[in-house]
């Protein structure tokens, strides 16, 4: 079974009653952090709980040392995803407004911590199931606690000593998730330096969807991939973004794709540029 799974609004409508279902709220706005609890309480999936990107899905920023949003501690994280309701044996889906990066997140700490199946994205988010005529409710639920027991797997995590050590590598495929400009550095909205790792290639999360906010069939994922490996070994794969979020994205559509589970930078961009020692490149090279 694939690692990547996708509902669509009428297969998550229909499974709603199932017993042991947990649904994980994922919306967040890098300029709004206030956005995603605040739409959570004015309308949300009957039954599912807020996930917040920066105090459930991240752990503390230390400035000067880590990116945006570092990985949050295992055993924090799991003491949270027990809160939520969440067994060993759960089925959880995940959602954000639609694009998918913030539910990709939790998804990938959700790997990250074993939970290797029963784990599915809301294809299109919160619009598609407004476009399907699917109400919402703002009443909070209270979950039972659940029992989950999961254990962080470090073979899916690069530091930055690891990459940096890397980078001289033809093999490597380094992945970066950000939009086409601020891989360029032609604009930074968010990082105090522009620009990205040298060798880096240009693999903007959006174009994993459609025009309509739905993932890519799992052949156009292969395709849109394999073009980007080229002659490469698809263990040669690791993905990057600003702040290790929108990379989640494209790993979530490489295993949809068909490929193994590469490794992610975590701290990403934000993190990379806090040694100014460490070499930044602009343009497309």
């Amino acid at each position: 079974m694939s690692l990547a799974q996708l509902l669509n609004p009428a297969q998550l409508h229909a499974r709603q009653a199932q017993p042991n279902l947990v649904l994980l709220d994922c919306r967040f706005a890098l300029d709004d952090p206030a956005y995603g609890r605040r739409s959570y309480s004015e309308g949300h999936i009957a039954g599912a709980q807020f996930a917040d990107l920066e105090t459930d899905l991240s752990g503390p920023v230390q400035k000067g040392f880590t990116g945006r949003h570092p990985l949050p501690e295992p055993a924090t994280l799991i003491e949270r995803l027990r809160a939520w309701g969440v067994n060993n044996d759960s089925d959880i889906v995940l959602y954000d407004d639609g694009p998918g990066a913030f539910a990709a997140r939790a998804w990938w700490l959700l790997t990250w911590l074993g939970k290797r199946d029963g784990v599915f994205l809301l294809d299109g988010g919160l619009k598609a199931w407004r476009e399907a005529g699917l109400n919402l409710t703002n009443t909070a639920s209270t979950p039972t606690l659940g029992n989950f027991s999961g254990q962080a797997d470090p073979q899916l995590l690069l530091t930055a000593a690891q990459l940096q050590q890397r980078l001289s590598d033809p093999q490597l495929c380094l992945l970066d998730a950000r939009a086409l400009p601020r891989f360029r550095g032609e604009v930074e909205p968010l990082d105090p330096v522009a620009g990205h790792i040298p060798g880096a290639q240009c693999a903007v999360f959006t174009d994993n969807l459609d025009a309509n906010g739905r993932f890519l069939l799992a052949a156009q994922l292969q395709q849109r991939f394999a073009t980007l490996l080229g002659s490469r070994p698809s263990s040669a794969l690791v993905a990057y973004c600003g702040s290790g979020v929108t990379a989640c994205h494209n790993l979530f559509a490489l295993c949809l794709g068909g490929y193994p589970l590469a490794p992610l930078y975590a701290g990403s961009w934000s993190e990379w540029i806090t040694d100014p020692q460490r070499p930044v490149a602009l343009g497309d090279q």
